[in-house]
């Protein structure tokens, strides 16, 4: 009998992606086996021209549980510890670098990496029982990878406290900070998480990559520097045939057609 896969991916008919985390009875912790299956996942998303949205989701009670600390705790050397967090860090910059937008559907705990991941997805909607959490600090192990995630989502007052008092916040304080976008009631879930995926999809592919390639891009540079790269991102997505084709729409006062694109 062959194991069940810990990433199961599924995709629909407007190319909207679904990858499922898939280690319940661990509550999803990202062993090395699981974080491979979700890399190469997002490779095969990153070069698929058709895929327009990501939704990481999980199995059983819980989204994510951080990393496998008894997988890390049997090897114990310098070296494995590079190289484990070099895997993740990878990953999680994965996210990042893909042209479709990507949104977390949050239920249960996301803790340490599993906070982590929802700060890297660039949208997150999470059920009201959510709670949020980087508690390495409780077992003596700082959250450093997760600290820099959650320092560009949180203001840094509301990302240290959590970092150095490893305590839960729930899913409305997550709102308030930043950390998720939307809130709902459990059973409300997915129809939200569809509410956001359609008004995405509805939107042009090529519109969507460039910008939020150039929304993480100015984040890390200067002001003056960001107005640049963006002044020229912009004349380059007027170029296309979306924004010209939507601004005569405009003009014209009818519905674009992207279909020509």
């Amino acid at each position: 009998m062959s194991e069940a896969p810990l990433v199961l991916p599924t995709r629909d008919a407007r190319g909207v992606v679904t990858l499922t985390l898939n280690r319940p009875m661990a509550f999803n912790a990202l062993s090395e086996g699981l974080l491979e299956a979700l890399q190469r996942e997002l490779d095969r998303v990153a070069a698929d021209t058709s895929a327009r949205v990501v939704v990481i989701a999980a199995a059983g009670r819980a989204f994510c549980a951080g990393h496998d600390l008894k997988e890390m705790r049997a090897e114990p050397s310098l070296g494995y510890y590079e190289r484990l967090f070099a895997t993740c860090g990878r990953m999680m910059m994965s996210i990042q670098k893909l042209p479709q937008p990507v949104i977390a559907r949050v239920h249960g705990i996301a803790t340490a990496a599993g906070c982590q991941l929802v700060a890297m997805c660039d949208l997150a909607v999470a059920a009201r029982d959510a709670r949020f959490a980087v508690s390495g600090i409780n077992v003596g192990l700082f959250c450093s990878t997760p600290s820099v995630a959650l320092s560009r989502n949180l203001s840094r007052k509301a990302a240290f406290e959590m970092l150095v008092t490893g305590k839960f916040i729930s899913a409305d304080e997550a709102l308030a900070q930043g950390l998720v976008n939307r809130v709902v009631e459990t059973d409300r879930l997915d129809a939200e998480v569809e509410a956001l995926v359609a008004s995405i999809v509805a939107k042009p592919r090529e519109s969507l990559a460039l910008g939020k390639s150039l929304f993480y891009r100015q984040l890390e540079t200067g002001i003056e520097a960001a107005y640049a790269d963006a002044e020229k991102t912009m004349a380059c997505n007027m170029m296309q045939h979306a924004a010209l084709e939507g601004v005569q729409a405009f003009i014209d006062k009818r519905p674009p057609d992207w279909s020509g694109g």
